[in-house]
């Protein structure tokens, strides 16, 4: 077998945003955009094909990278050096995020193993396992305890990281999933997938199932039937509230906006589409209701 040709991969640290493309049909160019000019802060080098991921932590100067050699490395880039790196992954690294309290990294690549690792004690605590296929991101919730992890086995999940479980699976998409992540308020998840569509999900439900004095406005008889019901037919903890159609290829990324109703796209069509979540786009029909079941005391 063929040795594989090592590449060195250089890291730039940019003052300003990177000058827009030249081609036409680039959406987000404008004329403003042609005067910009960067200014290179600091350059890091590491050998590695590509770089797949990247992560600023909240606080300290710290920069999170994955590899395709499947490595992860943490930079401190006022210093402009090379803190550690986590090297456990059988495969590319394509996504990392760091926690915004807790000294812990969450991982997910190639190998469909998502690690959350402790950077204090330079070690992986423990390795989450469900996904199919390769993972292309990862997110910590800013508040639960959750992690949410999308896959090209068409499904996003979300963990526990504290008891270590697959809380719930989200399906609808029917290619990759190329990105998912948490609202940074609300109880809502972005996707975007191969398949062409933004899909927005509602995790209500979830919160009010898993996470301690969550507000519930169930009498008891209905809470009781519920729980029936969710045990015999499943519950959804988890809905699509908007399927947003328009892009004419995959969709390799989504956003939302941190305080507006705004959600954002990019797409191999070469566009960047703004999207306002105000209830004009019409979401998917609901799954018919489950069979009622009556309680015999």
């Amino acid at each position: 077998a063929r040795a594989r040709k090592t590449k060195r991969v250089e890291f730039y640290l940019c003052l300003q945003p990177l000058l827009s493309r030249t081609t036409k049909s680039a959406s987000w160019r404008t004329t403003t955009a042609r005067r910009a000019f960067a200014t290179m802060l600091t350059k890091f080098e590491s050998k590695s094909n590509r770089v797949k991921g990247l992560s600023f932590h909240p606080i300290r100067p710290w920069i999170l990278t994955s590899l395709h050699n499947g490595v992860i490395q943490l930079w401190d880039y006022r210093m402009g050096v090379l803190l550690e790196r986590f090297d456990e992954h059988d495969g590319p690294v394509r996504g990392v995020d760091f926690h915004k309290i807790q000294p812990l990294i969450v991982s997910g690549g190639d190998d469909y193993k998502i690690k959350v690792w402790d950077y204090k004690l330079r070690r992986c605590l423990f390795t989450l396992l469900g996904h199919l296929d390769y993972i292309r991101t990862v997110q910590f919730h800013n508040e639960y305890p959750w992690i949410v992890s999308a896959s090209d086995d068409q499904t996003i999940r979300i963990w526990n990281w504290q008891s270590r479980t697959c809380l719930s699976v989200l399906t609808g998409h029917n290619h990759y999933v190329m990105c998912a992540a948490f609202h940074p308020k609300d109880d809502l998840i972005v996707s975007a997938s191969l398949d062409q569509t933004v899909r927005v999900w509602d995790t209500a439900n979830l919160r009010k199932k898993n996470v301690r004095g969550a507000p519930s406005f169930d009498t008891a008889a209905d809470t009781v039937v519920s729980r029936v019901n969710a045990d015999l037919f499943g519950a959804a903890d988890a809905v699509v509230k908007y399927v947003l159609e328009g892009h004419d290829r995959g969709v390799n990324w989504a956003s939302f906006h941190p305080t507006l109703p705004l959600v954002i796209s990019g797409a191999d069509d070469r566009q960047v589409k703004l999207w306002r979540m105000n209830g004009k786009s019409q979401p998917p029909p609901p799954p018919p209701p489950p069979l009622p079941v009556e309680l015999c005391l």
